[in-house]
């Protein structure tokens, strides 16, 4: 299974590409997707959606795997990353591309073991779980990658139960 991690934003998106095969899972390929400073908002968002697109049908993934919203203290920052968020998830959706939201705890969960880790132990953890020589650069890369490992790490229990479950007590 390819996924593809996104780590949305508004000026800087990490995007990690993995392979995931039962527990044996490798990186394919990371980067960012930056607009410039000074755009219009529209005008970014455009370039956003644009480049989502030809990165989703460049690489291929199977699924995508994406940070939920996490406002912390600066609201005005949040806003424009719900928006370049929302495009993402419109690309995602054109491109037919099943999407699944995590969480920043869930992620530190999955990767680390720990749903209050530091973000170094994350992109430690990342880089070792994908046998990296170094943590890849910049953050948001990394980032995505983490949120890639957390689908792998964790599609298998999403799957759909099949027949009824039965309570023993």
């Amino acid at each position: 299974m390819r996924i593809l991690g996104i780590d949305p934003g508004f000026a800087t998106i990490g995007f990690g590409l993995i392979e995931a095969e039962k527990a044996a899972v490798h990186m394919v390929t990371y980067g960012t997707i930056t607009t410039p400073a000074g755009l219009p908002l529209s005008r970014r968002l455009y370039q956003i959606g644009t480049d989502m697109e030809n990165l989703i049908g460049q690489l291929k993934p199977d699924v995508i795997s994406i940070e939920e919203l996490f406002f912390n203290t600066n609201i005005t920052t949040g806003i424009a990353v719900a928006h370049g968020r929302g495009v993402i998830l419109y690309a995602a959706e054109k491109c037919g591309i099943p999407l699944h939201e995590y969480t920043p705890s869930q992620v530190k969960m999955a990767v680390t073991g720990y749903g209050k880790a530091e973000k170094r132990q994350v992109m430690e953890m990342t880089r070792r779980l994908l046998k990296l020589g170094a943590v890849p650069r910049p953050d948001d890369a990394a980032d995505a990658l983490g949120l890639a490992l957390c689908h792998a790490r964790s599609f298998t229990s999403r799957l759909p139960q099949t027949g009824t479950v039965k309570e023993t007590i």
